[in-house]
């Protein structure tokens, strides 16, 4: 059974940094896209972060470089290294997984696998 496992949020003043992991069980995360999204109230979700299957490559949205890096590890955990964080990067945050090998940074529809969430909360 896939399963996806979020840990790491909290609340944190803006300029902070927190590490959010991912554990993952069913499958291999080096098989599959692997992403980070996030929700905040009365918004939309969006993919934030991705790491590819093949080569490890991966994408970020323009908001977020420089700031967050995406990476994964052969215990099949992801992680979300956020830096400098803003007021606006608060939210839920998802891992998810989609098998489907290519475009993982663009195709963030195809992702249909996701864990429970992690709460994001960054003050000013």
């Amino acid at each position: 059974q896939v399963q996806l496992v979020e840990s790491g949020g909290d609340s944190v003043q803006a300029g902070g940094s927190l590490r959010l992991s991912c554990a993952a069980a069913g499958f291999t995360i080096s098989s599959n896209c692997m992403a980070w999204f996030r929700q905040a109230p009365g918004k939309e979700r969006e993919g934030v972060a991705a790491i590819y299957s093949s080569g490890g490559s991966t994408y970020y949205i323009e908001s977020v470089k420089g700031r967050f890096t995406v990476s994964r590890d052969k215990a099949n955990n992801m992680y979300l290294q956020m830096n400098s964080l803003k007021p606006e990067d608060s939210g839920m945050y998802y891992c998810a997984t989609g098998n489907f090998g290519v475009y993982c940074g663009t195709l963030w529809n195809r992702y249909d696998t996701w864990g429970q969430g992690t709460q994001v909360t960054v003050s000013s």
